[in-house]
């Protein structure tokens, strides 16, 4: 049954649900939104009855969300992102068609396209760029978005992907380290090393390619992104297996050094997504992309 739209929650109580499930604390939701903590709970008491449906579970003094607020919190997360896009495209855009929306890997942005951006922007005076780093594969209509660099497989349910780079990682060091000279790769087998733990095969996979056999493939230092790991690399804690594309400064400056001449390129890569069905708004910003690569792929 489609709800008529007079019918349908205000997105102020969604807000307000939203806000209480993410904090699981109608109190800390009420300071977030400048609300008393009755406040809150009246709200939610409101959406509930709308719905027909308990959204919430007291236990042990906290607020859980029920099975099916669980479900609307995702949802409400969503819709309250596109509502903020929304208005803010609409208030912040010279005039049509000079927006335009971008997805990208938050490392990729920062490291890659953010020294890149300002030659591109320079040469278009008016256009804006809106900058998401959303993951994961979405609905890139319902997201407002006209292009998006996917990192992965040429696969991206209504969407179109063109082949930007591949993924080519090198083995590299910093500080103290990057003085120690290496004479194969079997060197590195008991050396100190950083492991990236969205990336947790990488050195195995480098040592299995190189024909080496160490004992303890996974010891060392573990950091849950590349960032940290870069850092850790540049004070010399340890020899890192890093993407060339998120160290060409560090590079360029000397504070990474590369150890051994020994690239190997992953088996994903990074792709351009542009959404089917609709005028490419960003055809040109995704032809600027294609031209600002340096690195093609390598053999496996």
């Amino acid at each position: 049954m489609v709800l008529e739209r007079r019918h349908l929650p205000d997105l102020k109580l969604l807000q307000t649900f939203e806000c209480a499930a993410r904090h699981r604390n109608f109190t800390r939701a009420g300071e977030e939104l400048s609300l008393t903590q009755s406040a809150v709970s009246r709200q939610i008491r409101e959406l509930e009855a709308q719905l027909g449906r308990t959204l919430f579970e007291r236990i042990r003094g906290r607020v859980v969300p029920t099975p099916s607020g669980e479900v609307l919190r995702g949802q409400a997360a969503r819709l309250l992102q596109l509502a903020e896009s929304t208005l803010r495209h609409a208030s912040a855009e010279p005039e049509p068609g000079r927006m335009l929306r971008l997805n990208a890997p938050a490392t990729f942005a920062t490291r890659w396209l953010m020294p890149r951006l300002a030659g591109f922007l320079g040469e278009r005076p008016g256009l804006r760029i809106d900058l998401s780093t959303r993951g994961g594969v979405f609905d890139m209509g319902d997201a407002g978005c006209d292009l998006a660099v996917h990192f992965g497989h040429p696969v991206w349910p209504g969407g179109r992907c063109t082949y930007l780079c591949s993924e080519v990682v090198l083995p590299v060091a910093g500080g103290a380290l990057a003085r120690t000279a290496l004479r194969g790769p079997a060197d590195l087998a008991e050396a100190p090393k950083l492991h990236v733990g969205e990336r947790p095969d990488l050195w195995p996979g480098w040592f299995a390619r190189a024909d080496v056999e160490p004992a303890h493939p996974r010891e060392g230092h573990w950091f849950d992104q590349f960032a940290p790991a870069i850092e850790a690399a540049r004070a010399g804690l340890g020899h890192a297996l890093l993407p060339r594309y998120l160290i060409e400064e560090e590079l360029a400056q000397g504070a990474l050094s590369v150890m051994l001449d020994m690239p190997m390129a992953t088996e994903m890569a990074y792709y351009i997504v542009a959404p089917e069905g609709r005028p490419e708004a960003g055809a040109e910003l995704r032809q600027w992309l294609l031209s600002q690569v340096s690195f093609r792929p390598l053999a496996r």
